[in-house]
């Protein structure tokens, strides 16, 4: 119910701009679905809803000792007005045996030696279906979509824990808007709607919380697609100072400072031993397997510390993780440093051969940091 309450006023604004034409898709799974579409009724209006589409997705199966395995998440689908904009949408046939197994009837042939199986027309009447003939014809896509989740070895992947993939939100978008319609995503998480709605020529507009993800938005589209911000998008109200940065939550503060920096930070967020991310050298060649990085022994670590003043104790700790980790170099992100751990910054430089790298929140907003 806390959930329902906090999405309440916002399902009110989602209603509040969209146009006559438009539509509206909640996606969310078997935990709320059935409270969340109570609520969506209450204000889009219960004749305004069209579906209950089932994204079913395969996976490993296991054999459940008390239910049935869950496989399968749902979109609630409404729409504005009583002419919404709405695409059929139809797909072809993949090959024949896909089309006879769907017929669920065996292929017979007839006396040429066309192939064919009986269809239902209705009435007991059944009616031959030549394999030929209906290859050519696309099929209309039905409330169960089947598109399978993002795996780990996916290129799409860009480590968001709820991604969603491209196929899924393409289908959306297709459906239910024109070219140059624009279409909004109130919790873009990494930016897959907004990479769909460019590749089908609409507008977008992405809003997350997370400046982090508003970044890796950011690199997405750039690296994808060759759109770059201020030039083909605007990145908007990000944190611009020290004060603002300093009342984000601690886990979004060391992501935004590792993604800020060039780095990707770390997944574990307790029991990191020290090291919050890791920053790759440009010209180092990343291979993605899983969900590591499988490079040359070639990154810098990198800690972050939301407080105004490291002292020598946090600087003494990144100096054995670097050690622990047989790394020369790493940086140090942090509001402010001490003089005493300056100190031990410039004793470990020249006498232990590290060169620890002490970066204040103010250099990154000025954009004012090198990193070689």
């Amino acid at each position: 119910m806390t959930y329902i309450e906090w999405m309440r006023p916002r399902i009110r604004e989602f209603h509040r701009v969209l146009k006559p034409t438009g539509s509206f898709y909640y996606h969310c799974d078997w935990h709320a679905s059935h409270y969340v579409k109570v609520e969506l009724d209450r204000v889009f209006g219960f004749g305004n809803f069209r579906n209950e589409i089932v994204w079913h997705y395969s996976g490993w199966n296991k054999l459940l000792k008390d239910k049935f395995e869950s496989r399968h998440d749902v979109l609630l689908f409404y729409t504005n007005g009583a002419h919404p904009i709405f695409n059929s949408y139809a797909t072809p046939w993949a090959n024949a045996e896909e089309y006879v197994k769907t017929r669920k009837q065996k292929v017979r042939h007839d006396e040429t030696g066309k192939a064919y199986v009986l269809s239902d027309a209705g009435g007991g009447k059944r009616v031959k279906r030549y394999l030929e003939e209906a290859m050519q014809a696309q099929r209309p896509v039905d409330d169960v979509w089947d598109i399978p989740k993002l795996n780990n070895s996916s290129k799409e992947r860009r480590g968001y824990p709820t991604q969603k993939p491209l196929a899924l939100l393409q289908r959306v978008i297709q459906a239910s808007s024109n070219e140059g319609g624009i279409v909004l995503d109130a919790f873009c998480g990494c930016g897959t709607t907004m990479e769909a709605a460019a590749l089908q020529n609409r507008q977008w507009i992405g809003i997350d919380f997370s400046p982090t993800a508003c970044r890796v938005i950011a690199k997405r589209l750039e690296d994808r697609l060759g759109l770059k911000e201020g030039l083909n998008f605007t990145l908007r109200d990000m944190p611009k100072t020290a004060e603002q940065l300093r009342r984000m939550p601690h886990f979004e503060f060391e992501n935004w400072a590792v993604v800020a920096l060039g780095g990707i930070p770390n997944k574990v967020k307790v029991g990191d031993y020290g090291i919050d991310g890791r920053l790759y050298l440009a010209d180092v060649i990343k291979e993605h397997r899983g969900d590591f990085f499988e490079t040359l022994d070639r990154w810098y670590p990198i800690q972050v510390k939301q407080i105004d003043h490291v002292g020598r104790p946090e600087i003494d700790q990144f100096e054995t993780a670097m050690r622990r980790d047989k790394r020369l170099k790493g940086y140090f992100i942090a509001f402010g440093f001490t003089g005493g751990a300056t100190k031990e910054i410039q004793r470990a430089n020249t006498q232990d051969g590290l060169d620890i790298v002490p970066v204040t929140v103010d250099e990154i907003l000025r954009h004012e940091l090198a990193i070689a």
